[in-house]
């Protein structure tokens, strides 16, 4: 056991090393069928000649935290661990074309199991795109797939990319950034780390949205450009890098699905979408979510406890003992707000029940509809592109993301707030968030943002869950009197309100970088240069009763 991993297994609460000893064979070649070579390192139990497989696919290299976490760490525990470089990464050949997994994922997934020191059973593991990459091959596996380890992932990663409709433009061009810098040579992914945030900042801000990819790396790049044109939702792109239909594949090959994600995680939603599929078929995955972002040092190890308790309960303990557990129930939920930890039958949470607040003209919340007497010309809520709004926390990437202050986003005039009174209990939220916003606008292109926030006693507004949609030109439709009834999906949520504080609800036009902002016009994502002012009427009457609707538990 080396030193790093020690201190890794400490920090994580990992169980003990099973063996001292582990023998790593690096940049083994594997030849795909187009000819170009994949080069992954093997860790393996010294001592260890043949037996079970665990496969990691990663584009981000196969020493530091990857080669650590999920290649030594597991091999440590008994289990032999490929750790590849997906094509066009590190010293794997070919051009990396994101997402694009299944092809390599099934001719390794062959080599794999053509070697003698295989036994047969495969089990995968890993985070984000090493989880899309599970996904990807798990067809291919068939019945020797035995486990999966996912965290903070999901099967398809176009319905991220375009939340709500919009483009997720933070996510997208930091990524694109930080996989530009990884391929660099020495001296210039130096000098690119030293500039850091703010040269991706710049190209957040950049318009049109197709020269960002210059602007953050220097040159164009190819991916990014494909993003910004294969919007569509029936584009050959996506479905090439659409791996939902195998899902229902796992389950039924009763493979040991471990799910790990966050309350403020950028997948959850899809992540949650995959959970139902495997329950759909049949499958009994196990789920824990907690009060996460993406990159959460906490929910990483929470994921790996549950893969390697996975691992010994699919493949039988190398030692022989009985294989580990982590809990009886197939859900454990860690609640925001200290909200404590429930352990469900099931997700959703059985017995749950939608409980609504209604915004007022008066800017306040209520649980009791507007009477029938409530008329009004509603709230004005500002939008100008120029200018845009922030996004100040929630679901992103990189930099700060998860629950933050509000206090300057709320001051803003191109945000508008609805409180409601003091609560005389706690409300626990657990499950989905939606609202439906009811509003009049002179243009019908425009982003409609929506957040519930926790205000405590102290009067400090922090943001729970959030989510945007894109309108289009009768998309949603408009009514006779000129309104339009908006569906937002907000991001699931389990959090507690506490007795004593107030329920908020935000308002605005977008969130920018996070969405990339509306210019207002029709023009195509990557080419829209013309920026537009989008003014809207919130409506909160009797006819127009603009709502969010919270899932609730006792």
């Amino acid at each position: 056991m080396s030193l790093a991993t020690a201190i890794l297994r400490r920090a994580m609460y990992l169980p003990a090393p099973r063996t001292p000893r582990v023998t790593v064979d690096r940049d083994v070649a594997v030849p795909m069928p187009d000819g170009v070579v994949l080069r992954h390192d093997l860790h393996r139990p010294s001592g260890t000649h043949r037996g079970p497989v665990v496969l990691v696919r990663s584009p981000y290299g196969r020493a530091g935290w990857v080669g650590a976490v999920f290649g030594r760490l597991v091999a440590e525990r008994g289990y032999q661990v490929v750790v590849q470089s997906v094509r066009g990464t590190t010293d794997s050949g070919g051009a990396l074309s994101p997402f694009d997994e299944g092809e390599d994922g099934r001719a390794t997934v062959a080599w794999v199991l053509d070697q003698p020191w295989c036994d047969g059973r495969l089990a995968t593991l890993g985070p984000s795109y090493l989880g899309l990459t599970q996904w990807a091959l798990a067809p291919a596996a068939g019945s020797a797939l035995k486990a999966m380890g996912t965290l903070v992932t999901a099967s398809s990663f176009r319905d991220q990319t375009y939340a709500g409709g919009s483009f997720s433009l933070d996510n997208a061009l930091s990524w694109t950034s930080m996989m530009r810098t990884m391929a660099a040579g020495p001296w210039a992914r130096s000098t690119r780390m030293l500039r850091g945030r703010r040269t991706v900042a710049r190209a957040l801000d950049a318009l049109p949205l197709g020269s960002g990819d210059t602007t953050a790396t220097g040159g164009e790049v190819d991916w990014y450009q494909h993003w910004l044109r294969e919007t569509a939702p029936d584009s050959a792109y996506w479905a090439r890098r659409d791996y939902t239909g195998g899902v229902a594949d796992v389950a039924r090959h009763g493979v040991d699905v471990t799910m790990l994600g966050g309350w403020q995680d950028i997948f959850l939603p899809w992540q949650l979408a995959d959970h139902a599929a495997l329950r759909a078929a049949g499958a009994r995955p196990r789920l824990v979510v907690g009060p996460w972002v993406h990159t959460s040092t906490p929910g990483m190890a929470a994921g790996m406890r549950e893969a390697l308790a996975a691992f010994d309960r699919a493949l039988g303990r190398p030692d022989g003992l009985v294989a580990a557990t982590t809990e009886d129930t197939p859900v454990t939920v860690t609640l925001s707000g200290g909200g404590g930890t429930r352990h469900l039958a099931d997700w959703p949470p059985p017995g749950a029940a939608p409980r609504t607040w209604y915004l007022r003209a008066d800017r306040s919340l209520s649980t009791h509809a507007p009477p029938a007497h409530a008329t009004g010309g509603g709230t004005r809520v500002d939008y100008d592109p120029a200018d845009p709004t922030p996004a100040v926390g929630g679901p992103i990437l990189t930099g700060k993301s998860g629950p933050r202050d509000q206090a300057a986003l709320e001051a803003r005039p191109d945000v508008v707030v609805f409180t409601s009174d003091a609560l005389t209990e706690d409300v626990v939220a657990l499950g989905e968030v939606t609202a439906t916003v009811h509003l009049r606008a002179d243009t019908e292109h425009l982003d409609v943002f929506v957040r519930v926030c926790d205000v405590d006693a102290r009067g400090r507004s922090v943001n729970v869950t959030d989510g945007l949609v894109r309108l289009a030109p009768g998309a949603p439709p408009t009514a006779a009197d000129g309104s339009r009834a908006v569906t937002v999906d907000l991001w699931p949520t389990g959090h507690r309100f506490a007795a004593g504080h107030r329920l908020r609800v935000q308002v605005s036009g977008g969130a920018h970088p996070r969405f990339s902002r509306h210019p207002g016009t029709g023009e195509p994502l990557g080419e829209a240069s013309t920026l537009r002012r989008q003014p809207r009427d919130v409506l909160h009457d009797a006819d127009h009763p603009t709502a969010v609707t919270l899932t609730t538990v006792g």
